[in-house]
């Protein structure tokens, strides 16, 4: 009777040791296969690549020849050879961060005239590249910049015929009358017409120009400034020419001092695509 007992048993605890395993199988399953969905649904894109500048270059030599300088920054016949090479040296800006932050700063002075240079470049860097990419970054800071300028907002940037539309182009607005006892020695108005403020084209692949002039007085003269901005990738440009007349009566001619900046834009676009 004892025995009979003991082979009823066994079959039932046999029974419920199969059973358990096949519900620990179900649930190493179970686990895998949300391991699985887990990797699939949680799967990103993969982040935008670095801008294509790392590093910045010497801002006082980064495609700003001699002989450029030269014409942009006429220096006085007293000065030393030792002067004028001081001069066309140029001076850095101070900088934390050379790979960030650099620029350059050129001054001219003579009995005629004092001219001043600078030359500033900032490499933009993006620090979620996730969501956006270092190009991207920097175009969002030149669009903040050309809104500060109150230029109209070119739009997206395309390839192909360029569009005509006047913000869009290098072609000055109609010229303002200029004002009176302000022009050139020796040239009439009509010779030397303002060009204005503009958006401009083939220049890295966003640009744009300033030109402002100092109000008129009766004693000092009017100084012109003319600052070009542009975006090469990640990296954002400036550039600002000012001449000032050492006597009232003349202003620097609006179409010559911004063909000097533009000129030396172009260059440095060039120095930067090397």
């Amino acid at each position: 009777m004892q025995r009979k007992a003991v082979r009823r048993v066994l079959p039932g605890i046999a029974m419920l040791t199969a059973l358990a395993a096949g519900a620990a199988g179900c649930s190493s399953g179970g686990k895998g296969g949300d391991t699985s969905d887990s990797k699939a649904g949680g799967s990103q894109a993969a982040p935008a690549q670095p801008g294509k500048y790392r590093s910045l270059p010497a801002p006082c030599k980064a495609g700003v020849d001699s002989k450029r300088l030269k014409g942009m920054l006429p220096a006085a016949d007293s000065l030393t050879p030792e002067q004028r090479d001081q001069l066309y040296a140029g001076v850095a800006d101070a900088s934390y961060d050379g790979d960030r932050h650099v620029g350059c700063r050129w001054t001219a002075q003579t009995p005629e005239e004092t001219r001043l240079l600078s030359v500033g470049f900032e490499r933009v860097v993006s620090y979620d590249r996730a969501t956006a990419s270092d190009d991207d970054k920097a175009r969002q800071v030149y669009v903040r910049r050309l809104t500060d300028a109150k230029l109209p907002f070119p739009g997206p940037v395309t390839t192909g015929t360029p569009n005509p539309a006047p913000s869009q182009t290098t072609a000055a607005p109609p010229p303002p009358a200029a004002p009176s006892g302000t022009s050139t020695p020796g040239a009439s108005p009509s010779a030397s017409p303002e060009l204005g403020s503009r958006v401009l084209e083939g220049l890295g692949n966003e640009a744009f120009l300033e030109d402002k002039l100092s109000p008129a007085g009766a004693t000092a003269a009017q100084a012109r400034t003319v600052r070009i901005v542009f975006r090469t990738s990640n990296v954002i440009v400036t550039l600002e020419y000012s001449v000032q007349p050492a006597l009232p009566g003349a202003i620097p001619p609006s179409g010559e001092t911004q063909e000097k900046v533009r000129q030396l834009a172009q260059s440095l676009v060039e120095r930067l695509n090397e």
